[in-house]
């Protein structure tokens, strides 16, 4: 028995965040369609916000209760590399034309933006033990810059969405009042759900990875990430069932940039010490293989591929599963 209960927790979990994944699909959708915002602004501010709710409460708690700073690094950086192949995927549910033809390419700016942002937190992990580890206090100096970036990267976004040609008509005043404020609301019960989830799943991380015997790193990067990521993929599965590809790629790419966010606010809430310093460095490998992955999402933005082996992948996409196996085994063998 002590061995099956982590395991139910686990699967509560992801029961918990299933249900609640597809409302707020249905209420970003209605919210674009009531205010005239883009589907890629509705997937990279609005979904993808609540979807990533569970990596920040995961990321808070690991770091402030449960003192697993390797959950917290683990889950924000394997959530990256999660959700870039979810990409996956999503060329193999589309299966009338492949999804990088579908997309639009305005979300290469978000990707550019999650390179940048995921390698620095990869040089961070790597330079951490030395004598480049400034800090004030326990809080590294280069956070509050991961911060600005972050902010860089929305104001770019948003003001790239709010050219005259990506702007949509809005319904008229009276049907979208009272629309809209239904829609806001389903969108805040079911953030609301996904994140008091987060806030536990650490605990059961914890839980497991002392029953199976498993290192917190592997444990964060996989199992926490991936039960983290269901929002993401439940959502952005739902989105393209409904037509709506933009907001799927927006989701997924804009979630990336949230979990450095979170990393951000890790190092900040982390007072025994350097946050950076104490997680294990084979994180890095992580950050760099999401950085590989989110270029290669770039290539298929740009060159758009046609073929596919086995009528489902692409070969970006072949790419991207197998960086994100390769970079999974090796935090597995190397991992703390």
């Amino acid at each position: 028995m002590q061995f099956i209960l982590p395991w139910l927790q686990f699967g509560l979990c992801l029961f918990a965040i299933g249900l609640a994944g597809p409302v707020l699909t249905r209420s970003g959708q209605a919210i674009a369609r009531l205010t005239g915002m883009s589907a890629s602004w509705v997937g990279l501010i609005m979904l993808a916000t609540a979807t990533s709710l569970p990596e920040l409460f995961t990321g808070i708690s690991s770091v402030t209760i449960a003192d697993a700073p390797n959950i917290a690094m683990g889950d924000a950086l394997g959530s990256c590399i999660f959700n870039l192949v979810m990409l996956a995927l999503l060329d193999a549910l589309s299966r009338d034309t492949p999804v990088w033809r579908r997309i639009d390419q305005g979300h290469i700016l978000t990707a550019s933006f999650g390179i940048i942002l995921i390698s620095f937190v990869g040089a961070l992990v790597l330079i951490a033990r030395s004598d480049l580890n400034f800090r004030i206090a326990h809080v590294s100096v280069y956070s509050p810059l991961l911060l600005v970036l972050y902010g860089v990267a929305m104001r770019a976004a948003f003001f790239y969405e709010r050219r005259p040609e990506r702007i949509t008509p809005v319904l008229d005043k009276e049907e979208e009042g009272s629309s809209l404020k239904r829609a806001l609301v389903r969108y805040i019960l079911s953030a609301a759900v996904i994140g008091g989830i987060g806030a536990w799943l650490p605990f059961v991380g914890l839980e497991i990875a002392q029953v199976m015997g498993w290192k917190t790193s592997f444990v964060g990067t996989l199992l926490v990430a991936a039960a983290t990521s269901l929002p993401e993929l439940i959502v952005t599965i739902s989105a393209l069932r409904m037509g709506s590809a933009d907001m799927a790629i927006g989701n997924l790419l804009g979630s990336n940039l949230f979990a450095i966010l979170v990393i951000a606010l890790d190092d900040i809430a982390y007072t025994p010490g350097s946050f950076f310093a104490v997680v294990s460095p084979t994180h890095a490998v992580t950050a760099f293989a999401a950085s590989i992955m989110a270029g290669l999402s770039i290539v298929g933005l740009l060159y758009r591929p046609g073929n596919r082996f086995f009528g489902l992948f692409g070969w970006i996409s072949l790419s991207l599963l197998a960086v994100y196996l390769l970079s999974s085994y090796v935090i597995y063998l190397y991992g703390h």
